[in-house]
């Protein structure tokens, strides 16, 4: 896929709204969130949520692997995969089961899980630029096309 997208994000309360315009799109798929520890993955996930209509505190999965959430609207699990020694430990946690149609995933740290984890929609990749953030979004599927074309019509 040659489709992609760079956003620049000023502050957090706007990577948070980025999230929930991004949130306001998804329903399903895979999304991969790369960058540094602190680069925002986290915060443009809570945006997400938002989105999708949760309240609560969102926080990254960091020991536990997995964050599953029922929304009213279907069911989305947050991954942070930084702590993860070997992608095959993600076959022991059933983590195909995870990814069935009509599921959103997110995953912070996809290389880690690599050869296991499936083809993402969209992989953003975050990166620090002054007191912002650079985002580049690119698409790996047509239903990250999609988004991606939905994105930049609703910006």
């Amino acid at each position: 896929m040659s489709v992609g997208w760079n956003v620049v994000i000023e502050g957090e309360s706007a990577m948070v709204a980025f999230g929930e315009r991004l949130g306001n799109l998804l329903r399903e798929g895979v999304i991969f969130l790369e960058g540094q520890l602190g680069a925002g993955k986290t915060t443009l996930c809570r945006g997400i949520l938002r989105a999708r209509g949760y309240g609560g505190a969102v926080k990254s999965p960091t020991y536990t692997l997995v964050e599953p959430y029922e929304l009213g609207d279907g069911k989305l699990y947050h991954f942070d995969l930084y702590r993860l020694s070997d992608p095959e430990e993600l076959e022991f946690m059933g983590i195909r089961d995870y990814f069935e149609p009509g599921n959103l995933c997110i995953v912070e740290w996809p290389e880690r899980g690599e050869g296991v984890l499936p083809r993402a929609d969209l992989r953003v990749v975050i990166e620090v630029a002054g007191q912002g953030r650079k985002l580049s979004i690119m698409a790996q599927t047509l239903s990250g096309e999609n988004l991606i074309s939905n994105l930049q019509g609703n910006g």
